[in-house]
């Protein structure tokens, strides 16, 4: 994906990616979503890249968690959702993910104390799930 040794080529990244990502890890199904979002290799599908980004959030990948708080807050690839919008950014931004903590914040100001409350018992409930094949 990146080219470094060899030309890059989005294609045969897509293809490692998935081998990857089938047999269970985060990252490559973290940069699966990304291909996915970014039309890179495959074309682009924000349902596709919700879907991927959802595996590798549930197994604690910090940057598939903000990716996928992003598609929530915006609705893209899912049905727009600030509590999840808001249970995603939580979760990346308690590993340091700067972005998410600037995430976390605009989404928080778009929601009710009711809201806000529902996602923090998410969160307090929230357990991340071992690397799964599917």
């Amino acid at each position: 994906a990146q080219g470094l040794g060899v030309p890059q080529d989005y294609v045969e990244a897509v293809k490692w990616y998935r081998l990857a990502a089938d047999q269970g890890n985060a990252g490559a199904r973290k940069n699966l979503g990304d291909r996915y979002r970014n039309g890179q290799g495959v074309a682009k599908d924000d349902v596709e890249a919700a879907r991927w980004w959802q595996l590798a959030a549930e197994q604690g990948h910090a940057g598939a968690q903000n990716n996928l708080g992003t598609l929530y807050a915006e609705g893209q690839g899912v049905t727009q959702h600030n509590v999840s919008a808001y249970l995603w950014f939580s979760l990346a931004a308690e590993q340091g993910d700067k972005g998410a903590i600037n995430n976390l914040d605009r989404v928080a100001r778009q929601m009710s104390q009711a809201q806000i409350l529902e996602a923090k018992k998410l969160l307090g409930e929230w357990q991340p799930k071992k690397s799964q094949t599917d």
